[in-house]
């Protein structure tokens, strides 16, 4: 009798888990009760919408999102991501229209020096070697023919040799920020500056005949004021 009544509680118990754990696996949306909601009911926020909890109809009330009109796409806390710590770079300057694109496109080709401060073109050509082979010579190849890895996979096509191209550092850097055929912008991946900065690589080391020489335009200036 005693060890029937055990096999009756074992039964029960089992029973009983087995329910808890099928009513715990049930549809989200039928959730009995939930400890964690953020993490139950996951949210994707829009950066230009107000935020608001997924699980109420109570709005977001986060000090800075208010501040902001309730958007949570807000500009990076100071000292930590600087998008455009050297000055470089005009948010209305944006093509927004093809028409727009194709007209700074060909306005891009008469700029011939970056508006980096000259005396430092060493060190960002440098620093514009570096980013352009992290992020650049997987397609355009180390040697900037179009022959990266990506490309001799077989995996893409159609990247040209910068030795063929007419191009400037202006037009190197308009397509690094807007982006040209099947090349997308790169403008998240390098920040305003660096993207001169890998121009000014591209130009002076595989198109040195058209590369200016801001150093040494710099030195001359200087010369002269000397000498007045």
């Amino acid at each position: 009798m005693l060890k029937m009544k055990k096999n009756i509680l074992k039964i029960t118990a089992v029973l009983g888990l087995t329910t808890v754990l099928l009513n715990s696996c049930g549809p989200n949306e039928n959730a009995p009760l939930v400890y964690f909601p953020d993490m139950y009911f996951p949210v994707a926020y829009d950066p230009l919408m107000k935020a608001q909890d997924a699980y109420s109809d109570h709005e977001n009330e986060i000090p800075a999102f208010v501040k902001n009109n309730g958007a949570t796409g807000l500009s990076p806390v100071e000292g930590s991501v600087a998008q455009n710590k050297d000055g470089v770079f005009e948010e209305s300057k944006l093509p927004k229209t093809p028409d727009e694109y194709n007209a700074g496109y060909d306005a891009s080709k008469a700029i011939t020096a970056s508006p980096l401060n000259p005396t430092n073109a060493a060190k960002d050509i440098e620093r514009g070697k570096m980013l352009f082979d992290r992020t650049c010579s997987a397609c355009h190849g180390t040697g900037g023919d179009g022959q990266g890895p990506i490309v001799q996979s077989g995996a893409y096509s159609g990247v040209p040799n910068y030795a063929d191209r007419e191009i400037t550092v202006g037009s190197v850097h308009y397509v690094l920020t807007n982006g040209r055929n099947a090349m997308g912008s790169y403008a998240g991946q390098l920040n305003a500056g660096d993207r001169w900065r890998v121009a000014m690589y591209v130009i002076n080391t595989f198109k040195k005949s058209a590369a200016p020489a801001p150093a040494a335009t710099a030195a001359t200036t200087e010369t002269t004021e000397t000498k007045k």
